[in-house]
Formats: structure tokens, sequence, C-alpha cells
């Protein structure tokens, strides 16, 4: 369950001490990853500690803990190594709501920031996950999505008139914790299902229902029905029919 105080103690930790040594956005793509090691291990013993030929992001003496913000790929060769060991949780924070902020490179001025029209998508995790496919039904593997309101910095670098079309992302400012969603077993994973979907539905039906691509409902949904949430009744046309198990129903 999410600690709103320990997020907030942890968010002026790392960027109060990084905003006066060196000024903001100089953590360049680190200050999520920063902060969110600091509010699930406050003590600094816990973190970055050899574990064999790798170094967990925060091993408390029970169980590690990975944040990764991107590329699950290079999760393979630590999992494999780490959960005959340890339990693992493997964090990854989405952004509920984002604001930009345009730095301009020759003069370090800052735009005032505007909110961007895009929210976050909880189902960008299946992407990743796809990566690490082989290792979600492992009953030590644990994951948290943590949705966070984010400033956006980002460098005026683009290819566009205006630079901002191509342009590069400095940084990202975490500013409030909005909600976790765990996964602790593979019944956790019903939440991604909306209650008013139809009892069978196919990958354009889901994909109109949670407002996502076409591409990433085939993901999520192969990913459900690999890990037991969905089953496959047939096909209309081209597409399979999906409907939840009848012992994910039971719950």
């Amino acid at each position: 369950m999410e600690d709103i105080r320990q997020f907030e103690t942890a968010r002026a930790k790392v960027i109060g001490t990084e905003m006066q040594r060196r000024g903001i956005g100089t953590l360049s793509e680190k200050t999520v990853h920063a902060v969110l090691k600091n509010y699930y291990a406050p003590r600094e013993d816990q973190q970055e500690i050899p574990i064999g030929s790798f170094v967990a992001d925060i091993y408390n003496g029970k169980e590690i803990i990975e944040i990764q913000t991107r590329n699950f790929n290079v999760m393979r060769s630590k999992l494999e190594f780490f959960l005959p060991l340890y339990p693992v949780t493997i964090v990854y924070p989405v952004p509920a709501r984002k604001w930009i902020i345009w730095v301009d490179e020759e003069t370090g001025e800052l735009s005032p920031k505007r909110k961007s029209p895009v929210t976050g998508n909880i189902y960008t995790i299946f992407k990743e996950l796809y990566r690490i496919k082989t290792f979600l039904k492992h009953p030590r593997l644990h994951l948290r999505l943590v949705l966070m309101n984010m400033e956006e910095y980002r460098l005026l670098n683009g290819w566009s008139k205006d630079r901002k079309k191509g342009s590069s992302r400095y940084d990202r400012i975490p500013t409030e914790l909005v909600r976790e969603i765990i996964i602790d077993c593979p019944q956790d994973y019903i939440q991604f299902l909306p209650y008013d979907l139809p009892e069978e539905f196919t990958t354009a039906e889901f994909s109109k229902k949670v407002r996502i691509s076409r591409s990433l409902s085939q993901v999520t949904l192969s990913l459900l029905f690999y890990m037991g949430v969905l089953e496959r009744t047939g096909k209309k046309g081209n597409s399979y029919v999906y409907r939840v198990t009848e012992t994910m129903e039971e719950r």
C-alpha cells in the first residue's frame, strides 16, 4: 500500500540534494529511479548491494527490489541469478499526469510548464513483460506499477523548426505518488480487465474498450492468456475470441 509521507520524504531527499548541488535535471533520466529507490529503501545501506556478479538496486536481507524504467531485457540475467536465491520485486514507474518543460541547451532557459494531453497507460508494461515472459510464473517474482505525476524536462534539440519534434528527454521529476498496482501472483493480472467487458471479446474489442493500440492489445491479451487469466474459445475472422477462465471467475 502506498505511503504518501514516505514518498514525499524520498522525493525531498533526492530532488533537494541534487538541485542544491548541481541544478535541476542534472541526473539525466535517473531522478525517477533515485526517488523510488529511496522510497522503497530509505536506508542507504540497503541500496546498491553486490550479490554475486550483479548489483541489486535494493537488498534488505529478505528480498531484492529492482527499479526498471524500461528495457526489461537487461533484467533477464539478473532474474536467472536472483530468483533461486531471493524473492524479487520489479518496480515500474508510469506517468499518470505529466507536465512538459522545455530546456534551451544554449542558454539554460526553462519554458513555463505545460500539461501534456497524454495520460499514463498501465498497459505499456506488457511490452516490457513480454521480454521476461519465461519468468512471469515464478512464485518469487513480484511486480509494482507506480503511477506518479511528473514534470518532464525536454531539450530543444529536435529537427523541426521549433526544435520540439525529435527532441530528447532530459529528465523526469516525480511530483506526486498517485497509486501502486500490486501483482504478486497470476490471479492479480485480472485487474487489467475492465469489469464491463463482454463475456467474450476479440483483440479489437479489447483495444477499443481500454483505449490502447491494436498491437499493444495483442501483446496484452497474449500474455494474459499465457498467465492463465484468459482462455481462447475460438476465432472471429483472423482474431482469437477470449474469455476469462473459470478459475479466475471464481475469485
